[in-house]
């Protein structure tokens, strides 16, 4: 979600600032324009975000039940594997 927002964010500036220096406006004009445009992009990032991601959740939902994906098993991770010995003690 963070990414996405900041995503917006910048687009918003990028797009906000670039009209406003375009359109011929003064530094401090063109960095206000782009902190509203950064505000701006990036609310409107996370709601089509969130509309993105409810009609993924429910497409996955309304398949039937043998071609939904496998749900995701929380194992513990495994301890880390031993260090073989070296047979011959003359080898490092």
């Amino acid at each position: 979600m963070k990414f996405v927002f900041l995503t917006g964010g910048f687009a918003g500036f990028l797009l906000a600032g670039g009209g406003s220096y375009w359109a011929g406006h003064q530094p401090d004009r063109i960095l206000f324009d782009g902190a509203a445009g950064s505000l701006a992009g990036g609310l409107l990032f996370r709601w089509f975000w969130t509309i993105l991601v409810g009609g993924i959740r429910e497409t996955i939902l309304r398949r039937p039940p043998r071609l939904r994906p496998a749900p995701i098993l929380l194992l513990r991770p495994r301890p880390p594997r031993p260090k073989p010995r070296n047979p011959d003690p003359m080898l490092p």
